[in-house]
């Protein structure tokens, strides 16, 4: 039998075949129908050929892309792979080839929008957009704002502002163990937190030959699934880790032949840790930008890395380092120097049966790092770190390092940490639990300590219970609410005391029809941007002239707002005054205070490659940065949500069949199809779609034929 695919009344692809290849042709296919577009894009994305279609917006992630080799680095991967693991490597050819049948037959319109037709699937593509996807996951430009905030508020500043910042990337998650469940078999539940994408970034399916039969979320252009999964014997989730494993190198580079940027056949040489000089390859790349001119990009690696920031003349403005020395950035990160993306994991996680398995499969994962939850119908139960950390000295995890200086090297990797359970629970939600030896800034332990209490508070759950958990919109941060507290009285106005008693006696939820949650936004933001405008900080205001794919990382609104209540609890903040910015902020909002709800101004802000013809009128939500219901603001900034969960799962043991799952769109990415947006409702109420196992409860799809026919 050729792959089968069968729909559910979600339009969720479940697929059958009769080998484990001939399952990858049909997922790769199916994806083809439903995310041609999506495809295209992350393909180009992944290829720093993105603004030929898309324009001079693209511009500054395909020069990152370029002179961070990610292409060469999946070319080397996909190399390795093919040495290595051969079967891996036939199984995502079959992907591959099935994409391109798919490509054949699908009508997104967008294709008609941009002029642009469906390229041709390399085996390497796949591991492209795997890395394109996560190279900025661990959030290594961090480093870059620490160096920028210690340049100018000294070392000790660094630690005010660690906080889970904006780029970054989390989840929730949590396994309740059988001794604590209705049916006595565990759940594990959760939702990945991520920039909202439309359409999304995970991709609900199910894939069954005689090997095994796994519902998951798989990501689209990627076969097999990887972060979240349930084989009906095993179930497995994720949560990003918070490890550092990406480190920044300091270069001093010249050119040999004295020339300058962009002369044909010069020589560049970089300082090396011996003293010497040493050759790095350099080349030049032109990147087509539609309705612009072609722009060229000069490509160096030393040996330590790419350079991603500057060159040997330093940045474009010729800003120079501390030291008068031209300023350039090497990126090194792990499968840039092992040539392995982790990619050998994906066929034995489908395989697994047990938490065992689920335990060697993850001994082979290296790109990102995540905390990996798992349990199985046995009673096994698994809570560990998967992932590839290079163990080196401690300055290489916080800032950058001098390329020249000795001591900055590799030496190995670190042992994945484990953990167990805590009275048959365990909750990741990127604080610093298991992982924290490797990791240097962690998520506040909001969530985790939120989800904890709330799972102490009953003795036995279900997976029907869960949903309950993933919508819980209390605020935990106090440090605001305390600062009012502390406010005097006799200093404010009557409607800013009105407004502080308002919200001392608020319940802290953050939920969309709350008017009192909207007063709290806007009082914190206000708070936000009187600290950012004190002269204190005037210095850090300004970001160093980095790439614009590094500019989120390094704005002073954003650092304040995530790391405000580090800021509002510390002992002294650089003389700033902070009870008079409460009270000013206070009085501000009381001056003009929002007419509306939270849900007003709190509303779903996606990413698109392109906008919709029809325009979306996005829903307003619930919750907060610190909620466990994750729907992220910029706090001073904007209190539009583009990062919240995108996906939420309910993963039963007992009963596949009761387990849960809800995107944020739908199955579909082809605008106009009945299943593009048709989850949205639920996924914003905070209900969740059933997993369909009987095949006789699904229509099966005869030819190729797109997912809105």
């Amino acid at each position: 039998m050729a792959g089968e695919i069968f729909r559910d009344p979600w339009g969720i692809p479940h697929l059958r075949a009769d080998s484990a290849d001939e399952l990858a042709h049909a997922q790769g296919r199916v994806t083809a129908l439903d995310r041609a577009w999506q495809l295209e894009v992350e393909r180009h994305r992944a290829q720093g050929t993105s603004a030929s279609f898309l324009g001079p917006e693209a511009l500054p992630w395909d020069r990152f892309v370029r002179r961070a080799r990610l292409a060469d680095t999946a070319r080397r991967c996909w190399a390795e792979l093919e040495r290595t693991d051969p079967e891996t490597a036939d199984w995502v050819r079959a992907y591959t080839a099935g994409v391109n049948e798919g490509l054949g037959a699908a009508t997104a319109p967008e294709f008609a929008r941009t002029g642009l037709a469906p390229g041709r699937w390399e085996p390497w593509t796949p591991l492209g957009i795997w890395l394109a996807t996560h190279i900025l996951f661990a959030g290594f430009p961090a480093k870059l704002w620490r160096e920028h905030l210690a340049a100018h508020l000294g070392a000790d500043a660094v630690g005010l502002f660690a906080t889970d910042g904006p780029g970054t990337s989390g989840s929730n998650g949590w396994l309740v163990a059988g001794e604590r469940t209705v049916t006595g078999q565990a759940v594990i539940a959760g939702d990945p937190h991520r920039f909202i994408e439309d359409p999304g970034v995970y991709q609900q399916i199910r894939l069954a030959c005689p090997e095994f039969d796994v519902v998951g979320l798989a990501v689209p252009g990627v076969p097999g699934i990887a972060h979240f999964g349930h084989t009906g014997t095993v179930a497995w989730a994720i949560t990003n880790a918070m490890a550092d494993y990406q480190d920044l190198y300091r270069e001093r580079l010249r050119r040999t032949d004295g020339g300058g940027a962009g002369s044909p056949g010069q020589a560049v040489e970089a300082l090396g840790p011996d003293g010497a000089w040493h050759p790095a390859a350099r080349h030049t790349e032109t990147v087509e930008v539609a309705g612009g001119e072609p722009v060229e990009v000069e490509v160096i690696e030393t040996d330590r890395g790419p350079v991603v920031i500057g060159g040997p003349e330093g940045l474009d403005d010729g800003v120079p380092a501390p030291g008068g020395h031209p300023l350039a950035v090497a990126l090194r990160h792990p499968p840039r120097v092992t040539g392995d993306l982790g990619f050998g994991a994906l066929l034995p996680l489908l395989r697994a049966r047990r938490v065992a398995d689920v335990d060697r499969a993850a001994d082979r994962w290296a790109e990102p790092v995540n905390v990996l939850l798992a349990a199985d119908t046995e009673g096994g139960t698994l809570h560990r770190v998967a992932g590839r950390v290079p163990v080196r000295s401690e300055a290489n995890r916080v800032r950058l390092v001098p390329a020249w200086e000795p001591g900055h090297e590799w030496r190995g990797w670190h042992e994945p940490p484990r953990a167990g359970l805590s009275d048959g629970v365990a909750v990741m939600a990127n604080q610093r639990g298991p992982a924290a030896p490797l990791g240097v800034e962690f998520a506040p332990p909001h969530r985790a300590d939120r989800i904890a209490a709330l799972l102490a508070g009953r003795e036995r759950w279900s997976a029907a219970d869960m949903p309950a958990i993933h919508t819980d919109t209390h605020l935990a941060s106090a440090a605001l609410l305390d600062r009012l507290a502390a406010l005097d009285g006799t200093d404010l106005s009557g409607p800013a005391a009105a407004l502080r008693d308002r919200l001392l006696r608020w319940d802290r939820r953050m939920d969309a029809d709350s008017a009192d949650a909207a007063a709290f936004a806007a009082v914190r933001g206000a708070v936000v941007r009187h600290l950012a405008a004190h002269p204190a900080f005037a210095a850090t205001a300004v970001p160093p002239a980095y790439p614009e794919v590094f500019r989120p990382w390094l704005a002073l609104v954003p650092r304040i707002g995530y790391a405000l209540e580090h800021l509002l609890t510390a002992d002294e903040l650089f003389g700033v005054d902070r009870p008079a910015a409460v009270r000013a902020a206070l009085e501000e909002v009381a001056a003009r205070p929002p007419a509306g709800t939270w849900g007003d101004t709190h509303r779903l802000a996606p990413w698109r490659a392109l906008p919709p013809t029809t325009p979306y009128e996005e829903p307003g939500l619930s919750g907060d940065h610190d909620c466990v219901l994750c729907t992220s603001p910029v706090p001073g900034l904007t209190d539009l949500a583009a990062r919240g969960p995108a996906a939420r799962y309910v993963w039963d043991l007992a009963r596949r069949e009761d387990s849960r799952w809800v995107v944020p769109f739908g199955a579909s990415g082809v605008p106009g199809s009945p299943h593009h947006r048709d989850q949205q409702p639920l996924w914003r109420a905070g209900d969740l779609v059933p997993v369909v196992t009987d095949w006789d409860r699904l229509h099966r799809e005869t030819g190729a034929r797109p997912a809105n026919d």
